[in-house]
């Protein structure tokens, strides 16, 4: 299959690249710079040079593959624009997708996220739709829903389009960026592991090699207009995952109250993710798409060396 993809070079991206050839297919991922260019090159990947914001070169590149994979974001608009900007891209985006392939039974995976279901006092499960854009939506759930909706509304145009939803955490040894490296250095920064409350919210979390094969599979054999969890297993109180975070770093795990968390303090930039209980069950992904997964769980890459540096 020739496989388009955009965020190819971010951490899913470089991870779904090698899996797909792995596999046996030909990816062509879009590039907007020379570094972006080389890393894609370096991971085996034809380079096509162009951007999101061009939507008829999407189209374009979209017509001639067998089948798409989006994982990029538009983190650049933040700055000017938050995250209704964010959305607004990213919609548009999706529409250019569904123009080129609409009528050809052709997939189109795209990234989600497991909170877009909603905190329903129960496990979400993939027969869950994402929740329309509420006010009080904030941060990437904003732009996710908007995402989820419009994705899996082009099914209804003859498009094979599901959504991969990831959980908070998706680690590795080269994960960098994400919200298990921020728990981290807050924790080395404030001298203590913070969690809200009584911490007892439930947050999932998956190795990133077997997001990476659920992508695959999705592509491969995945029915439209379906939902995937990437869930490796249990979910975890996110009590658990500070006094897993205080242990390795010498340091007391320590409550912070509910009260205060809307205060400037301990979880910044997290607030408004510390307190979403987000548990979710992946059986339907795991029966419908034989996704097992297989890498190291949590709590042993916390032991990998990569988290926790000792020089």
């Amino acid at each position: 299959m020739r496989v388009f993809i955009t965020g190819g070079t971010g951490h899913a991206g470089s991870h779904i690249i090698p899996e797909l050839i792995a596999a046996g297919h030909d990816v062509t991922g879009l590039a907007r710079s020379d570094a972006s260019a080389d890393a894609l090159s370096a991971l085996g990947a034809t380079v096509r040079r162009g951007d999101l914001d061009h939507l008829d070169g999407l189209k374009e590149a979209v017509a001639e593959s067998d089948g798409v994979i989006h994982v990029a974001h538009r983190q650049d608009l933040l700055p000017t624009g938050g995250m209704d900007a964010v959305a607004a891209a990213e919609l548009k985006i999706v529409l250019a997708y569904g123009e080129a392939l609409a009528g050809t039974g052709k997939p189109l995976v795209a990234a989600g996220s497991i909170g877009s279901a909603g905190s329903l006092g129960r496990p979400a499960t993939e027969e869950d739709p994402a929740l329309p854009t509420r006010p009080e939506d904030t941060g990437t759930l904003r732009a996710r829903n908007v995402v989820e909706r419009a994705v899996i509304d082009l099914a209804e145009q003859g498009v094979r389009s599901s959504i991969v939803r990831l959980p908070p955490i998706a680690h590795d040894t080269t994960d960098n960026v994400g919200f298990l490296p921020g728990l981290i250095a807050l924790a080395q920064e404030k001298g203590f592991a913070g969690y809200p409350g009584d911490g007892e919210n439930l947050w999932g979390a998956v190795h990133i090699r077997d997001v990476a094969s659920l992508f695959r599979l999705a592509l491969e054999k995945g029915p439209a207009g379906r939902y995937w969890h990437a869930s490796e297993g249990a979910d975890t109180p996110l009590r658990e995952i500070a006094e897993a975070i205080g242990a390795r770093l010498g340091l007391p795990a320590v409550s912070v109250p509910i009260d205060a968390l809307m205060l400037p303090g301990y979880f910044g930039m997290f607030t408004n993710l510390v307190t979403l209980n987000l548990p979710a069950s992946s059986t339907i992904t795991r029966q419908t798409l034989g996704w097992e997964p297989t890498h190291p769980p949590l709590p042993a890459d916390l032991d990998n060396g990569h988290y926790f540096p000792t020089s």
